[in-house]
């Protein structure tokens, strides 16, 4: 089964003490890469959920977004930060000096400065963990059905496209003996003019022949064609992550591609190449996007 890389998936889990929020995005990567954008309170349990993640996605650029609401009533402290306040304290005292303006009295003032005064929360999260990996386990399951129905319109498209290829395929085998016997008739052609109504060497003719055959012949590359057109098809059943090997197998098309548009001394036949070259490339680009 293909899956692609891309994928969005998102979830809300909550109890009487805790709602939860995930989302999850993926993008395409060679490797896998996640992510994590949450409260730093959250951070003890990264591992944990990194593992949960790697269960779903192989490969890719996962980013995962978590935000939770504390409903409990919680208990709160204001801690001062004694230092920030005299180094603010300080600094406004040299202002005053050098402007010539009374110096400040009020706390209030000071208090109003950026982390001065810092609002702690005293409640403890231990019990927040099952709501945090309900949300995240949900999310994960529709993030994956997506990328499952992505990867289904991907291979719907490679089956089109393969059918293709071998439909070319099968033309270039049959244009195979019209292309030895165009050259048959082209070197026949030839030496009839340079030989000039004496008698030609029909020996020379069928070993001129013989020779340019064994240089067009393309067979091998056709036969190896159809084993990787096959390859892929099996390996598109696999339930394991497969875009490397498909990449691969890609690799192995062009190369019999190429070596089949530099033997096929003829038009019809370097069309075909074209046309199977740009499938192949369709193929490529769409193997970029699975697992």
């Amino acid at each position: 089964m293909l899956k692609s890389m891309t994928g969005f998936g998102a979830a809300v889990a909550e109890n009487d003490a805790y709602k939860v929020t995930v989302e999850l995005k993926a993008v395409n990567q060679r490797f896998f890469e996640v992510n994590f954008h949450m409260p730093r309170q959250l951070g003890q349990w990264e591992e944990r959920l990194r593992k949960m993640i790697r269960q779903t996605a192989a490969r890719g650029k996962v980013d995962i977004f978590i935000n939770f609401q504390d409903k409990r009533e919680t208990k709160s402290s204001i801690r001062v930060d004694k230092g920030l306040a005299l180094a603010y304290q300080a600094a406004l005292n040299e202002l005053s000096d050098t402007l010539h303006i009374p110096r400040p009295d009020d706390a209030a003032l000071f208090a109003g400065f950026p982390e001065v005064l810092q609002v702690e929360q005293t409640a403890e999260l231990d019990d927040m963990l099952p709501v945090l990996l309900e949300a995240v386990d949900q999310a994960a399951m529709t993030f994956d059905s997506m990328r499952q129905r992505e990867g289904a319109h991907i291979a719907e498209d490679f089956l089109k496209r393969l059918a293709l290829l071998e439909d070319m395929r099968q033309q270039l085998i049959e244009l195979s003996p019209v292309i030895v016997e165009e050259r048959r008739q082209h070197l026949q052609a030839v030496l009839a003019e340079a030989f000039s109504g004496k008698e030609m060497d029909e020996t020379r003719i069928i070993q001129e022949t013989a020779l340019f055959a064994d240089r067009v012949n393309y067979t091998e590359e056709i036969v190896r064609l159809a084993s990787h057109i096959s390859q892929f098809r099996q390996i598109m059943e696999a339930e394991e992550p497969v875009g490397r090997k498909l990449d691969f197998l890609i690799q192995e098309f062009n190369r019999e591609t190429n070596t089949i548009g530099s033997k096929a001394n003829n038009k019809e036949a370097a069309q075909l190449v074209v046309d199977m070259k740009s499938e192949i490339e369709k193929i490529r680009e769409q193997v970029q996007n699975i697992e």
